[in-house]
C-alpha cells in the first residue's frame, strides 16, 4: 500500500512553534521577582510554587541530594553554599536574597548586594509540619502567589492522606538511616522531616533516642543493634561505603536481625519542606507496597 509522505512544515512554522514553546515554558517565571538563594529547601519550595529562583548555590549537588523538583536549566550556580561567589551574585542584580538561619553569618556581605530575607525552619520546640506550612505561606506571599502556596499545602496533605490509606496496618516500626561513612549513620527521629511524614502516614519510628534540631543523631551502626525494626536506608551512599558494607560483619548482623530486608530509597532531602516530604512519602509507601506484592 502506498503511503503518502506528510509534507515537512515550512521553516517559519517550525520557528513559530519553537518560539511559542519557549514562551510557555517561561511564562510562569516571567513576572516573578529575581530571587537568589543559598538554601536548597527554599529553592525546592520556590520551584514547587512555580517561581524558581534565578540563582542557587551548588546546583549540581542540589540535583544529587534534593533531586526533585528539578531546577530549570537556566539557573545560575552561585558556588558553595557556605562561600558563594559574590561577584557572580552581584552581576545578577537580584531583588532579594533568601537564606535560612544556618547561613545567617553571610547576611552582612549579602546585604551589600540586595535585601536579605532569613526564613527559618526546624526550630526547637516547634511542630515540623506546622513550620513547613508556615514556610510555604511565607514564600507564597513573598513571590505574590499566596494561592499557589495554599494549593501546594492542600495537595501535599491530600496526597499523604491517600498514601496512608494504601499502607498495611501490620507495617513494623521503621529505622531510617543515612550513611556518613561505613561505620556511622544519621539516624532520624523526632523533630525532622522524616518523622513528620511518618506521623502523617501513621507509621512508627523505632528510634526513640535523642536528636538534634534537624531531627537526626549521628551514631555508630552498633547503636542500632537490638532495635526491633525494618531498616530504611536513604541514599546516596558516600564513595566506597556500599562496597565496604558488603564485607561488614556488623552490618550483616543488623540486616539479619531486622524485620525483613532493608528498604533502600533514592535521595530525599532530609532538611527539606513540603516537596521533599511528598517525595519521601511516595518513595517509602511504594517500597512498602512492593514488598507486600512479592
Amino acid at each position: 500500500m502506498l503511503r503518502l509522505r506528510r509534507p515537512d512544515r515550512p521553516p517559519w512554522r517550525r520557528w513559530i512553534v519553537a518560539l511559542l514553546t519557549g514562551l510557555l515554558a517561561t511564562s510562569a517565571t516571567a513576572g516573578s521577582p529575581r530571587l537568589a538563594t543559598l538554601d536548597w529547601t527554599l529553592a525546592e519550595t520556590l520551584v514547587a510554587l512555580g517561581t524558581p529562583p534565578r540563582a542557587v548555590a551548588q546546583v549540581e549537588a542540589y540535583h544529587a541530594w534534593v533531586v526533585e523538583p528539578a531546577l530549570p536549566d537556566t539557573t545560575t550556580d552561585l558556588g558553595l553554599r557556605s562561600q558563594p561567589n559574590l561577584e557572580r551574585l552581584a552581576s545578577l542584580a537580584p531583588e532579594r536574597i533568601l537564606i535560612s538561619p544556618m547561613f545567617a553569618n553571610l547576611a552582612p556581605r549579602l546585604e551589600r548586594i540586595a535585601p536579605v530575607e532569613n526564613l527559618p525552619l526546624y526550630r526547637p520546640g516547634r511542630d515540623t509540619w506546622t513550620e513547613m506550612r508556615e514556610l510555604t505561606r511565607s514564600l507564597g506571599g513573598l513571590v505574590g502567589r499566596p494561592e499557589a502556596a495554599a494549593r501546594l499545602i492542600e495537595t501535599t496533605e491530600a496526597r499523604l492522606d491517600a498514601l496512608r490509606q494504601r499502607l498495611d496496618e501490620t507495617t513494623p516500626p521503621l529505622l531510617i538511616v543515612q550513611f556518613m561513612d561505613s561505620r556511622h549513620v544519621r539516624v532520624f527521629g523526632a523533630g525532622g522531616l522524616y518523622q513528620a511524614v511518618l506521623d502523617r502516614l501513621g507509621l512508627d519510628n523505632a528510634w526513640s533516642g535523642s536528636t538534634n534540631a534537624w531531627g537526626f543523631s549521628l551514631v555508630g551502626i552498633e547503636a542500632l543493634a537490638g532495635l526491633d525494626a525494618r531498616l530504611v536506608v536513604v541514599e546516596p551512599y558516600p564513595a566506597g561505603v556500599h562496597e565496604t558494607l558488603a564485607d561488614s560483619g556488623l552490618w550483616h548482623h543488623l540486616v539479619e536481625t531486622s524485620r525483613d530486608t532493608p528498604i533502600v530509597l533514592p535521595p530525599v532531602w532530609s532538611f527539606g519542606a513540603l516537596p521533599s516530604a511528598s517525595r519521601f512519602a511516595e518513595r517509602l509507601v511504594t517500597a512498602l507496597e512492593h514488598d507486600d506484592a512479592v
